[in-house]
């Protein structure tokens, strides 16, 4: 891995944050940008620059992103390699609909050969959602039926198809006909109130009861996130997703991974469905596969290739020279730069610091990550696990305020830095949230 030289001198705060620049930009802005994530509302900080796993803002203030501007940026900022990639594409080309050009078929030839076995099959696109809707629909076409089985608090987009596999409010309205949720494996919260391993994985059983009362025996596919991102990154237990491949594989029903957020490295694999050996028959990636730059994928097996000829699969921006060079060179960087070994370094490291956290603070109930990608829950009391969504903005806050960016989600705190991270800049960065967390708990008599 290329080395980054690592100075003393950050976080550096010069001017308490979001400062007097970041306020006014931000203001401006606002009147017209309406709709900004909670990371943004909670701390309205405006970025104009970065470098590595650094980001700078107006105000002359330096960050350790842990983020990696939300699971993004897998080589970290304005990587040499893959901005000169860019730089050269668009010199060249930028977008010819989906005509094939010489950087999309080594792309696509550079994709399949780190997708799991089999999956060869491959559309692109410029966002997630987009990708998951192509999925559904060739799950339909693949199978002819229509039915889809999902996970509570899984997020899969923001689009009609991809909304209803997942939380509703009323903003959405109703749920399209056909689509089901079926209760998240999560053993910290276990949604039967039992306990792992004794429940000899219930939550799997209950799914296939689900299925046999709720279905009309049309079930497409099975879609899940095999790591949780935006519910707080919430593990399954090791046996379920084998559990559930088989399952699929008997029933005739398709499995669809999302794996927008657990791929392209940030798992410490390149797909987190490597570490329990499943391959699914239809694969969503994003976010890091372009480092930043948009481009999404759907991956189906080779039996399925021709389903992907039916379904109107094409896209304006899909696959566009300029993204395919940035998404080329990502994986090249990973792979030269043994990026995968260092995200199995960083869990060891960050794991942990984070396990002495847990044992250390009254309101951290449950620690939780692999490779680049960890959960911090906090609680009001450890033993009835009552979620404390004040602690949680707080503690984000105030570390934002130290030089960290992060990602915040209610009462569970989101950590996805960089694959490039050296370890003595994650320590930092874990120092910075333990500090924090002594004072919220400081704030609220613990």
């Amino acid at each position: 891995m290329s080395k980054i030289e690592v100075k003393e001198d950050f976080p550096r705060i010069v001017v308490e944050p979001p400062g007097p620049n970041s306020r006014a930009i931000h203001g401006k802005a606002e009147k017209y940008m309406k709709g900004y994530s909670t990371q943004v509302r909670l701390f309205p900080v405006v970025f104009e620059k970065g470098k590595g796993y650094l980001l700078f803002d107006v105000d002359g203030n330096t960050y350790i992103d842990f983020s990696s501007g939300i699971y993004v940026t897998a080589c970290g900022h304005c990587h040499p390699k893959i901005t000169e990639a860019i730089k050269t594409q668009v010199a060249k080309l930028v977008n010819c609909h989906d005509f094939t050009t010489p950087i999309k078929y080594e792309f696509l030839e550079k994709l399949a050969s780190i997708t799991p076995p089999g999956l060869n099959g491959i559309q692109l696109y410029s966002d997630g959602t987009s990708a998951v809707e192509a999925g559904l629909r060739a799950c339909r076409a693949a199978t002819g039926n229509f039915e889809f089985f999902s996970f509570w608090r899984d997020f899969h987009g923001k689009t009609l198809g991809s909304v209803s596999l997942a939380l509703m409010s009323p903003d959405k309205g109703i749920r399209s006909p056909g689509f089901f949720l079926a209760p998240r494996p999560n053993c910290y919260r276990c949604p039967f109130k039992l306990s792992y391993p004794d429940c000899g994985v219930y939550c799997m059983e209950f799914l296939k009861r689900q299925i046999e009362e709720e279905s009309t025996g049309r079930v497409a596919a099975i879609v899940m996130e095999p790591i949780q991102g935006w519910a707080g990154s919430v593990f399954p237990p090791p046996e379920f997703l084998p559990r559930l491949r088989e399952y699929c594989s008997q029933k005739g029903i398709l499995l669809m991974l999302d794996e927008i957020l657990t791929g392209m490295g940030r798992t410490g694999k390149w797909f987190a469905c490597e570490h329990w050996e499943v391959i699914p028959d239809v694969m969503i990636i994003g976010k890091g596969l372009g480092n930043g730059y948009p481009i999404t994928a759907v991956v189906v097996r080779e039996e399925y290739k021709d389903v992907l000829e039916e379904i109107s699969a094409s896209s304006s921006y899909g696959g566009n020279p300029v993204a395919c060079a940035a998404a080329y060179a990502t994986i090249k960087v990973i792979q030269e730069e043994g990026l995968l070994e260092n995200a199995q370094r960083l869990e060891k490291v960050i794991m942990k610091r984070l396990n002495e956290i847990e044992k250390s603070h009254l309101i951290v109930g449950d620690v939780r990550g692999k490779g680049c990608l960890f959960g911090v829950e906090l609680v009001k009391d450890k033993s009835t696990k009552e979620p404390f969504k004040e602690a949680g903005k707080l503690v984000y806050q105030k570390a934002f305020k130290k030089g960290l960016a992060w990602i915040p989600a209610g009462h569970i705190l989101r950590m996805s830095p960089p694959l490039i991270m050296p370890e003595e800049v994650a320590c930092k960065a874990l120092d910075i949230i333990e500090e924090a967390i002594f004072e919220v708990e400081r704030e609220f008599g613990y």
